[in-house]
Formats: structure tokens, C-alpha cells, sequence
């Protein structure tokens, strides 16, 4: 993308088509339930968190990562834990960025990369390529040129009226084209694009888009290949929606009940909400409340839940480690 122009795409039948069927799926997507279902939302991020870093190279399971964001200890290389903890820490910040923001996005990239690089949160000073399959399919713009780029592709983005699943695959596309950082800009597009369509429809905060990329990597890759080959990023457009389409349509047919374990989810409920009694942990959980007494229990001789205050009047605190 030269500075003056706007992003280069077509409109195909097809991506039309593919815009059409995920709005009319997302108005049929219970948005209220992945509101109130706690268990759904905290896997669909587990999902998603370790699907990203998966394409980059992480090795970390859904389980490692689930431990981590319970504060247990995982026996990994230092590097990848230090991937999933930054990870976890930037989509828990979804909520707190403008995504038509430039300096939100330096902010997330810093978080995303704490402890990874010299200088998070700056724009590369040197050049850099992008692998896919140990391979360069792409050389990126010099790095001088980067500032005034990203900064003609946020004017862009404030300014277009088209729909947001291709605004927000476009600005995907364009900026792993520009890969204005050096390290962490495939994990940076796909949060950028997970925020923008947030802010259309505050569910796909909670959808896991990027597990369903991570599953179709070659064809992520390809379709970046041959968007830059055709000067055109239709190709990744209709792959995006592709996958936007999976993740909206998967979750819809999620059942209510999930194979999240009982303490795990009393956790994940209480992290969220100390002050709930036990019998509305029995609601929220839809188990009877002597199932949720003995998980309390455990989860309190283990040392991983503890009562603050009296039992009437006080709150649980989550013991993280």
C-alpha cells in the first residue's frame, strides 16, 4: 500500500455472499448467553490464545495455557510461558483499546511482547520478512517507510464506510503486508482484527476465530501469498470471512453444558465475581449446591480458594500459584 492510496481490494460475489451469512448467523448467535455463560467464554479464549501463538510457533496446549491463566506452574520453555502469560494479559485488555487508535495498538504490541524484544511497543529499524512453512514469502516495506504507512492505514480505517468484517480483514491484510514490527506482528493482526469486530458485535470478543485460522495455517498463508502476488487482498478477505463464519457457527452449536471440571469453573467464575453466594454459584454452574460445597471444599484444602470476611457478608479470593 502506497501512503497516498487506499488499501487495494475487490469486492468479489463471494466475499458479499460470506459477509451476508455471518450477519445473519451472528443475529441468530445468543450474544446475551456467551454474556452470562462464564465457562463458554473463558474456553473460547483458552481457544484462541493458543491458537495464535500456535501459528507462531508456540507449543503450549490448551491445557498448559489453561493452567497458566489459573496461575499453576507449567514445566515449558521460558519463552513460550512468557508468549502465553503476555497473551493472556493483552486479550484481557480487548475492552480498554480504541481499535481506530495508532497508539493503542503500540500499547498492545507492548504488552503482547513484554519480555520478548529490546523495545516493545516501537516500530521496527531494520528490515524484516515474513515466513510461512520456513520459507520467505515476503519482504516487507523498509523500515522508514513503516511510520508514515501505518499511519495512512489508520486514516484509512477511520475513515471507510465499508461493512466491518472487510474493513477489519482488510487492515488484517495490510498490516502483516507492512509487518511494522519486529517481532509479534502475525499474533498483533489477528488481536487487532478480533478488536475491531468486538466493537461491531461485542461476541466476538469471545469467539475463537484464531483457533479456526490455526487449524487452515496453509491456506492463512497462502492467501497472504497470493493477495500480495495479485495486488488485490480479496484472497484474504474471503478466507478471514471463511473462518469468521466457522468460529460464529461453531460456538452457536456449543451445548450449554461444556466439559469444563467443576472447581476449574468455580474458579474462573469467582475470579470474575468474588461475592457470589454459594447458591448462585449453583445457578451460574447449573449444579446442585451440595456438588458446589464439596468442590469448595477441595478447592480450599488444596489452597487454591480461601473465604476473606465472614461467611455471610464476605468474599472468595482466587489464589493464584
Amino acid at each position: 500500500m502506497k501512503p497516498d492510496d487506499h488499501p487495494p481490494f475487490t469486492i468479489t460475489g463471494g466475499i458479499v455472499s460470506l459477509v451476508a451469512d455471518i450477519a445473519e448467523q451472528v443475529g441468530r448467535l445468543n450474544g446475551a448467553r456467551l454474556e452470562r455463560d462464564v465457562r463458554l467464554r473463558r474456553i473460547n479464549r483458552i481457544r484462541t490464545i493458543a491458537g495464535s501463538l500456535a501459528i507462531e510457533g508456540n507449543t503450549l496446549s490448551e491445557e498448559q495455557i489453561t493452567a497458566i491463566l489459573d496461575g499453576k506452574t507449567v514445566l515449558a520453555p521460558p519463552r513460550e510461558l512468557q508468549e502465553a502469560r503476555n497473551a493472556i494479559a493483552a486479550y484481557d485488555r480487548l475492552p480498554d483499546w480504541n481499535g481506530l487508535h495508532e497508539a493503542d495498538l503500540l500499547s498492545a504490541h507492548e504488552i503482547m511482547m513484554r519480555g520478548l524484544l529490546d523495545h516493545p511497543g516501537s516500530y521496527r529499524a531494520g528490515g524484516v520478512g515474513v515466513m510461512g512453512g520456513g520459507a520467505v514469502i515476503h519482504m516487507a516495506p523498509p523500515a522508514r517507510q513503516v511510520p508514515l504507512l501505518m499511519s495512512s492505514l489508520f486514516d484509512w480505517l477511520g475513515e471507510t464506510m465499508e461493512h466491518p468484517l472487510i474493513a477489519s480483514s482488510v487492515f488484517h491484510y495490510e498490516f502483516e503486508f507492512i509487518h511494522p514490527f519486529s517481532d509479534g506482528n502475525g499474533r498483533m493482526g489477528r488481536l487487532w482484527q478480533t478488536l475491531l469486530l468486538s466493537r461491531w458485535k461485542p461476541a466476538f470478543e469471545w469467539l475463537p476465530v484464531e483457533s479456526l485460522v490455526y487449524q487452515h495455517q496453509a491456506g492463512y498463508y497462502r492467501a497472504l501469498s497470493e493477495s500480495t502476488e495479485a495486488t488485490d487482498c480479496a484472497p484474504f478477505i474471503h478466507f478471514m470471512l471463511q473462518r469468521i463464519r466457522e468460529a460464529v457457527v461453531k460456538v452457536g452449536k456449543t451445548p450449554l453444558k461444556t466439559p469444563l471440571k467443576t472447581p476449574d469453573a468455580i474458579l474462573g467464575l469467582l475470579a470474575g465475581k468474588p461475592d457470589m453466594s454459594i447458591p448462585q454459584i449453583a445457578i451460574g454452574l447449573r449444579k446442585s449446591e451440595s456438588a458446589i460445597k464439596r468442590a469448595i471444599r477441595g478447592l480450599r484444602e488444596s489452597g487454591q480458594l480461601r473465604r476473606v470476611g465472614p461467611d455471610k457478608g464476605g468474599s472468595w479470593e482466587v489464589i493464584r500459584g
